[in-house]
């Protein structure tokens, strides 16, 4: 009963993050709306990670089930995709190089800041 619990939360966030989007005055993923609305949730404290953990951890290890019925919707546009292919593996490498440059970049953004703060607290203490 738990799980189902927990299902029932993840679902009905989903369902407001859908909402929500169709609300907005532009195009935005309800998926992401529901992911910053479980973060927020969590960060405020609102919602207990113990309240979604388990269902969350199933549906992560799961993962890959999710992706069957897009990779076989995809085997009707196999023609569409093979004609483009140079091209589509051109765009996968750049904004892969692009995204782990950018990901180099911020996590190093990260470290000099808490390295600053903690130059800072050090000399606060003095």
């Amino acid at each position: 009963m738990k799980f189902l619990k927990q299902i029932a939360i993840i679902f009905a966030i989903c369902l407001a993050g859908e909402a929500i989007a169709l609300l907005l005055p532009f195009p935005f993923p309800g998926s992401v709306v529901s992911m910053i609305l479980l973060f927020v949730l969590l960060m405020t404290g609102v919602l207990k990670l113990e309240q979604v953990d388990e269902a969350g951890s199933f549906l992560l290890n799961n993962m890959a089930f999710l992706f069957v019925p897009t990779v076989v919707g995809m085997a009707e546009y196999f023609p569409l995709i093979a004609q483009n292919l140079l091209a589509l593996a051109v765009i996968i490498v750049v904004t892969t190089l692009l995204t782990f440059a950018v990901t180099a970049w911020t996590v190093t953004g990260v470290i000099r800041l808490q390295a600053g703060r903690a130059a800072r607290r050090k000399e606060e203490q003095k």
